[in-house]
This record gives C-alpha cells, structure tokens and sequence, in this order.
C-alpha cells in the first residue's frame, strides 16, 4: 500500500508524522555551502540529499562562478542526468533566464520579463512523458530590486490539502482536473492542449504535483469539489505558513529541488547587471543515495 493512496488512512497517518517531523521550516537550515561544484566532497553531497530528502529541495551558495556546462557537471552529482530542452534552451539544453529586449519573442513569456510570477511547479503544460522531476534553477546575477522566491515542499501543500479534506485530495488526482489550452506560436510550433491531474505518482511511488495558479491559459475542471480544492491551495499559498519559504537568490546561490511549488516578485534590474538565472529541468528526481 502507499501513503498517497486515499483508502490506506493508516500509510498516510505514518508518513505524515515522519514527513512533518522531518521537514525543514527554518530557510537557514535549506542552506548549504558548496566550495567547488564542479567536485562535490562526500560531505557536502550529503548534505545536499539530505535536504532534499527532508523537503525536496536545498539551496546551496558558492564563490565559484558556474557558466551552463557547469551546471550540468554540477546536476550530474546528485542524479540529474535526463535535461528537458526546449527550443527557449541554449545548445547545453538549459535556459538563460534574463529579461529579454522588447522585440524579442521571449519576451511573450513572462520568466524573460521582470514582471511576476505567480505560484506553479515547472513544466505544467508538458505532455506525461515529458513531466519534470527534477529542477536546478541557479542565479548568475542578482536582481538590483526585487525578485524575491517563495518555495514550498509540493509534499507539504498535499499534507495540508488531505488533512482539510480528502476529497480535495481524490478531486485534484482526476485525470480531467487541470487542462492548458492549445497554443500556437511562429516558433514553437503548436502546442497540443494537455489535460491531467494535480496530483499524481511516478513509477518509483513518488508523489509528483503539476500546478499553476494562473488564470489565463488555464481551465479547472467545473465542479464543486474541484472549485473548493483550487481555492483551498490558492488559501494555504496565501497564507503565512512556516513551511513556505522566502528568500532572494543573491549571485552564486541556487535551488536544487524535486520541481517544489515556486513563485517570483516582480524586480528592476541595475542597468549594467541586469538579472541572470540559469535554469536546467530535468525528466529524473534528484538522487536519493
């Protein structure tokens, strides 16, 4: 039997005590200090899973410089092997991140603005096969305002939902639950509508979110208990929760996360350091040994 399995209350009450015992609600405790990315130590690999063991993410800080090869190198350490390119990656498979100049076709999605970004996990509109796992998402140069993160363990947001109502929980797991609208675009082809769950779980019995809570480009399955379970989410996104964590990446900082719920403020750049993240998505969750 499984913890996520709503006719297993016994599994679930276990797992929740652990995953509450364990979980990680001081964002000092998510860091840790990396010397050379390139060669993680035995120790400080250790800590990094450890973490996101704990609460499926870390965030680690580094005086190395990493340019997008290094990232990879870095991903490559803890069991991020399985890149998802998009055709907004660079020839590495991983994205710049950046605000991009108004004649840009970036710029009709809203990461390459400075604009923000409400709460999701990534990948939201890709097809099953292509669901992302695994996330590293590192900044190269900080904001000269703003753009401040908040995170959430996507374990902690479906602790909080099943224990408000499981029926949130069963509503939110339906195949039809969620759909992204199809979408046409002179550069990245059509995009066929994709329609699934909230909630569901791979084939390792680990339990994977798809979620965004934007409005446009989005339709939510129109019945009682599906409306209740969205607003319920939108509720505990909203409120002051000490596992919701806040914090502004400063250069040389990143999270390394099983894709946990994420969001973004609006920022200003400096005008001769304008804000730069790296950003790799992987297929594959981050190692577990």
């Amino acid at each position: 039997m499984s913890a996520f399995d709503l006719d297993d209350p016994s599994s679930y009450s276990q797992w929740r005590d652990d995953k509450l015992a364990r979980a990680i609600v001081h964002t000092d405790e998510l860091i840790v200090e990396v010397k050379d990315p390139l060669h993680l130590s035995p120790a400080e690999r250790q800590a990094l899973l450890q973490r996101c063991q704990r609460s499926n993410m870390v965030i680690y800080t580094s005086q190395v410089a990493m340019d997008e090869p290094m990232l990879r190198r870095f991903g490559e350490q803890l069991g991020l092997v399985r890149l998802d390119a998009n055709w907004l990656a660079d020839k590495h498979g991983i994205s710049r991140i950046t605000v991009s100049n108004p004649d840009n076709q970036r710029q009709t999605y809203i990461p390459y603005t400075d604009r923000a970004i409400k709460w999701h996990t990534d990948g939201y509109y890709n097809p099953p096969e292509r669901q992302i796992r695994g996330m590293v998402l590192h900044c190269a140069q900080n904001a000269g305002i703003g753009g401040e993160n908040q995170v959430m363990d996507h374990e902690i947001a479906y602790l909080m939902l099943r224990d408000a109502d499981p029926d949130f929980i069963r509503a939110l797991s339906a195949a039809d639950v969620m759909t992204i609208p199809a979408r046409v675009d002179e550069f990245d082809g059509v995009r066929e509508a994709q329609t699934g769950p909230v909630f569901s779980i791979d084939t390792q019995g680990y339990l994977h979110m798809r979620y965004t809570a934007r409005t446009r480009s989005i339709e939510w399955k129109q019945d009682a208990i599906t409306l209740a379970a969205v607003a319920k989410l939108e509720q505990i996104l909203a409120s002051a929760s000490p596992h919701i964590h806040q914090l502004k990446m400063e250069s040389g900082m990143g999270l390394l996360c099983n894709n946990v719920l994420h969001d973004r403020s609006a920022f200003t750049d400096d005008a001769s350091t304008p804000r730069l993240l790296y950003r790799a998505r992987y297929l594959t969750r981050v190692s577990n040994v």
